[in-house]
């Protein structure tokens, strides 16, 4: 049989969530399956497409819920898990067993984790160490943002190559690799290393050029990236540049989209008020409380910059 996995792509978290679901379907129901992963991202279009669900098993994962009838499993933790609220109530209606949400928690990792214990019955201790770190990384729950910069440890540097390598190739291997190796034989494996090694300098420039770009006031970073053409950058820098910054909001593009990425400094100097993922809901994104995006078509820079604006002068205000 197939079984069918669309996970959060280019995301620590997402990773994770299909390695855990996949070990625990294959240990629970079916050894023998055979596992195809789809990555998916957030653009402006969000429509799922019919042939995504070509599984025996189809399963959503750290991603936005489908009343599609042929989905048969998902779990997500994001607020903005619902695209309209008829695919929230068609949730609440005709959904059994296997479709979990809750926002409350930090990872969808560790809610996958927590879920299957309690309703099936099933715990992997192998694979605690990725369970604790998707928590980790999800959550922003490092010690300092020198800590979340430095990438240190080797699931730091694996979010490095999960956020930045091309395609989604590279991060379907570490999926698979995720279900029953160490992190740190993982981030060892030359495939993964060689990737990983420019995308370290790729980060280190980065430092500099957000150093460059960034303006800072009233407690809010901003800085606008489209010129220089960065895809993506480690979302600690700027509270690791300016520690007196409690939000960042900035505008970047990517062969997919236009993203405007608003977020909260875990070590903010002044208390968090302002629920991010509300904010980005009201342009078509969404989010977590802390953290949130919003994607607009490619070429929508003029739409894009309007609404980084507004959302600069909210958080100032």
């Amino acid at each position: 049989m197939k079984v069918r996995v669309l996970y959060h792509d280019h995301c620590f978290d997402g990773a994770a969530s299909a390695a855990l679901f996949t070990q625990f379907y294959a240990d629970k129901f079916a050894p023998a399956a055979e596992f195809a992963y789809t990555g998916m991202a957030h653009k402006a279009d969000q429509l799922f497409e019919p042939g995504l669900f070509d599984g025996d098993e189809n399963a959503i994962v750290d991603f936005k819920y489908s009343p599609d009838p042929r989905l048969t499993w998902w779990f997500d933790h994001h607020q903005s898990a619902f695209l309209t609220p008829e695919d929230a109530e068609h949730f609440k209606a005709t959904r059994g067993d296997r479709f979990f949400f809750d926002p409350t928690y930090k990872s969808c990792t560790q809610f996958i984790a927590n879920t299957v214990r309690d309703k099936f019955g099933y715990q992997n201790q192998s694979l605690s160490d990725l369970i604790r770190w998707a928590d980790i990384i999800d959550g922003a729950q490092y010690s300092s943002a020198a800590e979340a910069v430095g990438l240190g440890a080797a699931a730091m540097k694996l979010t490095s190559v999960i956020e930045g390598s091309q395609g989604s190739g590279t991060v379907q291997k570490i999926i698979r690799m995720m279900r029953s190796q160490p992190l740190d034989d993982i981030i060892a494996d030359p495939e993964i290393d060689v990737v990983f090694r420019p995308l370290y300098e790729r980060h280190l420039q980065s430092l500099d050029l957000i150093r460059k770009r960034a303006m800072t006031e009233d407690g809010v970073i901003f800085f606008d990236l489209v010129e220089d053409g960065v895809e993506g950058y480690n979302k600690f820098i700027p509270y690791y540049l300016f520690p007196e910054g409690t939000y960042t909001v900035s505008v970047s593009v990517s062969t997919f989209r236009t993203k405007v990425s608003v977020g909260s400094s875990p070590w903010a100097p002044k208390p968090v008020t302002h629920n991010l993922a509300t904010i980005c809901e009201r342009y078509g994104g969404g989010g977590h409380p802390k953290v949130g995006a919003i994607s607009f078509p490619i070429g929508a820079l003029d739409q894009a910059r309007k609404a980084a604006a507004e959302i600069v002068a909210e958080l100032q205000g």
